[in-house]
């Protein structure tokens, strides 16, 4: 009996429909299967009463994120969709933000840093630059930093690098504990998007580029697999109640859940997903009467909360500067990152309770804001963030090269990059895999089809 498709894609985040997109312009039949009622994953945004809310990711870059761009200019989204924010990302330090911070500026404005710990990150910026091609964020595993953690790395260095500069960065905009996560894949990505000040975001929402993706796809939401299991070259899915058949699967979901579903892996596979950790992510949106920002010299997109300083929060997102359509015009929209630390209590909290304790610590760097804020949104994500551990990164090697079999994965913790363009950039690769197998050898005389993205040029 033929499968019922060539390929079955689970998960309808970034990964997954871009390797649905890529499959689906070769020709293939594809079906995106996807658990929640909406397509986006981590990059999705929502509307309530002229607001629009970003769930999940933030922004993106004009630089670094040339496969992103690339499905941009496919579907035909204009430049001036994807604007760039333009305002700075200011850190607390002393009862008072400081901008600067995420920019090579930050060696002259300090940005929070002393004296000694200026010149120190003026040594990090020219060793870096020095060592500029082999800080590749598709290959963070063969960077000159090693396996060595951000907190490793920064013992090297005035103890303001870390508590002021890498331990927010990274605490904020990726999630991690800096003794966990290996710098490596951090300072690659940094060197990659570039200063915060030519950061982007989408007009409409973060969703943009997921909600086109799925208009030409064949998108099932609502409908959970439970198994995947290998059978003679081809692939059984338990969807819900029933059984579907594939040539070819794509599990373009969190690691940790790709391993459940495919308890049969090959080791060279179960390896690498096992090391492939998750932080997760809690985050509450508030909707403002009038567009409150924390007090700065100049104005803020983000104002980062470092753990010496706050262990409630992670950083403040001034989204009404981010883009004024995020919120009506004369209101407000603020989001409240939580910290690390104080996720685990909240994730079992009522939401309302959440809030009040993430909007309660706000107000010391928003005065008022208990008062302007109206309606609250809770957004947690279990599996919030890839962590790239020392150990992630020493097993990443093997798994980009083994075998091409009919269980294939997409995912930004497959390139152990937490951005979308890492999900990105993994779904182009695990098409190209799966075309590899699919189609048929090349006949002598018959034309060459066109090249497929590899994890070599991928980049």
């Amino acid at each position: 009996m033929s499968p019922d498709l060539d390929v079955a894609v689970v998960g309808a985040g970034m990964a997954g429909l871009t390797t649905a997109h890529e499959l689906r312009r070769a020709g293939l039949e594809v079906r995106v299967y996807e658990q929640q009622e909406h397509v986006g994953g981590r990059m999705r945004s929502f509307r309530h009463d002229g607001y629009t809310i970003d769930e999940g990711a933030e922004q993106i870059s004009a630089q670094g994120y040339r496969a992103t761009w690339e499905l941009l200019s496919r579907l035909g989204v204009p430049h001036r969709d994807v604007p760039r924010i333009g305002t700075s990302v200011g850190v607390w330090r002393g009862g008072r933000a400081h901008p600067g911070a995420a920019d090579p500026s930050a060696v002259l404005t300090g940005a929070g840093l002393s004296p000694r710990a200026r010149f120190d990150l003026a040594r990090i910026l020219a060793w870096t630059a020095s060592h500029r091609r082999e800080f590749d964020a598709d290959h963070p595993e063969r960077t000159p930093a090693g396996t060595l953690t951000a907190r490793e790395f920064a013992r090297r260095y005035h103890r303001d690098v870390h508590d002021y500069l890498l331990q927010p960065v990274a605490g904020s905009f990726f999630g991690w504990d800096t003794a966990r996560s290996a710098v490596a894949p951090m300072l690659s990505l940094l060197l990659e998007v570039g200063p915060a000040t030519g950061w982007r975001t989408y007009r409409d929402g973060m969703d943009l580029l997921a909600r086109r993706l799925a208009e030409g796809l064949d998108v099932v939401t609502g409908s959970q697999v439970h198994e995947v299991v290998t059978e003679e070259g081809r692939v059984r899915l338990r969807v819900g109640n029933d059984s579907v058949t594939a040539r070819s699967v794509v599990l373009s979901v969190p690691a940790p859940v790709a391993a459940r579903l495919h308890a049969g892996a090959p080791a060279d596979e179960l390896s690498f997903l096992s090391a492939c950790t998750f932080t997760p992510t809690l985050k509450v949106s508030c909707l403002l009467d009038r567009p409150l920002a924390p007090a700065c010299r100049k104005p803020l997109y983000v104002l980062l909360t470092p753990d010496a300083e706050d262990d409630v929060l992670s950083a403040i997102i001034v989204d009404h500067a981010k883009h004024p359509d995020r919120a009506p015009a004369g209101k407000g929209l603020l989001t409240l990152m939580a910290d690390a630390r104080s996720i685990p209590d909240l994730l079992t909290a009522p939401e309302r309770q959440t809030a009040e304790r993430l909007v309660r610590a706000a107000t010391w760097y928003v005065p008022g804001l208990e008062k302007s804020a109206g309606r609250h949104f809770v957004h947690a994500f279990p599996h919030g963030l890839p962590e790239a551990t020392p150990d992630a990164l020493r097993r990443r090697g093997p798994f980009m090269r083994r075998a091409v079999r009919p269980v294939e994965y997409a995912g930004d913790w497959v390139m152990l990059r937490p951005a979308s363009e890492g999900a990105v950039r993994s779904g182009a690769l695990a098409a190209s895999r799966v075309l590899s197998r699919l189609r048929p050898p090349r006949s002598a005389g018959r034309p060459r089809p066109a090249s497929r993205p590899t994890e070599e040029n991928v980049s």
